[in-house]
């Protein structure tokens, strides 16, 4: 060990150990709980978790959480197994907002709009909502999402439209504390005509759809947040994919933006499109896509099953699609999901709390 060093062993060894494990070596020593604890070896043992094809699915039922593996873009069923959050609030009220580096940030719907981060592997917890959050929470109207800046402080994005004004805030691990930042200033985004989607990060930058169902029909537009400078811009919705009416639900594969099109011409359509050099370039269509009917929808259990995958909602109808092998290949790789029942994630040590020595 001498002639390893120790610093060989955190980095090389404990940075592939399950997150389980390196979170009771947390507790042998002061030692360990400082090294496991960095901020530079939680990057590190995320970034290793991110690169397996070993990913978990958690999924909002009623009654329960159930946390099932995802390995290769397969559903294993016989690993299916139920959680409980470790704060007492029942399923039914949970949202997930965002899924980063094996944390989720949730929301408890049922106390105006209660703001958790959770790593549901590790089951730590902590409440980050300040006065601010003294409204209900909108599923169309508030959204969020998660990063590390470039000092590597951990940081939340809330955004919230209410009353056609728009206010951005950023949550800092480090500080914890939150400070309003500059939103879209005179965009009509914050209208309660637009809905948002959940955030998707990508390439230090996250992504927003922003959906107008009333007028002009089928409006859509491309929210962007700079992680770095810490600001917003807005992109149009490509013409080539436009089909009214249609919805878009972005997603990460293989650390690449990619854009799920949901439409309707003659007949309901499902496309997958990858951000390519500032390009959207079509990759494939999805098999049979259609609407679930109520008692479909109660009767599915996962976002994934039976090599069908429930892919998004629009206009409150959700939409699911058979995976053919090109599709289940692509599918596969995917680093970042938050679908209508639940959302992927990776077994991590990431704290929701920032170490102090």
């Amino acid at each position: 060990m001498e002639k390893i060093g120790m610093e060989m062993v955190v980095d090389e060894i404990f940075s592939r150990l399950p997150a389980k494990a390196v979170d009771r070596f947390k507790i042998l020593s002061k030692y360990f709980r400082k090294e496991l604890s960095t901020h530079n070896f939680e990057l590190k043992h995320s970034r290793r978790a991110g690169n397996s094809l070993k990913k978990k699915l958690l999924s909002l039922k009623y009654e329960s959480i159930v946390v099932d593996d995802i390995i290769g873009g397969n559903l294993e069923l016989d690993t299916s197994k139920t959680i409980t959050f470790p704060y007492n609030i029942h399923p039914s009220y949970l949202r997930i907002i965002s899924s980063f580096n094996g944390l989720l940030l949730v929301c408890n719907e049922r106390i105006l709009c209660e703001l958790m981060l959770w790593n549901p592997t590790t089951g730590r917890f902590k409440l980050i909502s300040d006065d601010y959050f003294n409204h209900r929470f909108d599923r169309n109207s508030d959204t969020g999402g998660m990063y590390f800046d470039q000092f590597d402080d951990f940081k939340v994005l809330h955004i919230k439209c209410c009353r056609n004004v728009g206010t951005a805030r950023v949550y800092s691990r480090r500080l914890d504390s939150w400070r309003k930042i500059d939103f879209l200033n005179g965009s009509k985004l914050a209208s309660s005509s637009y809905s948002w989607s959940p955030a998707t990060y990508c390439g230090k930058t996250i992504y927003f759809m922003v959906s107008n169902y009333w007028f002009p029909p089928g409006e859509r537009n491309i929210v962007t947040f700079d992680v770095i400078s810490e600001s917003f811009s807005i992109l149009c919705f490509p013409e080539r994919m436009e089909v009214n009416p249609c919805q878009g639900h972005f997603l990460s594969i293989s650390n690449k933006l990619h854009v799920i099109v949901v439409g309707r011409a003659v007949e309901l359509k499902a496309d997958l499109y990858k951000l390519e050099h500032d390009d959207w370039v079509k990759v494939f269509s999805f098999d049979n896509p259609h609407i679930l009917d109520y008692q479909a929808r109660m009767q599915r259990t996962n976002i994934i099953q039976d090599k069908k995958w429930l892919i998004t909602s629009i206009w409150g109808d959700f939409v699911e699609v058979d995976l053919c092998n090109e599709a289940f290949n692509y599918l596969q790789h995917v680093d970042n999901y938050n679908g209508p029942k639940g959302a992927l994630f990776i077994e991590t040590a990431v704290s929701p709390f920032e170490y102090k020595l």
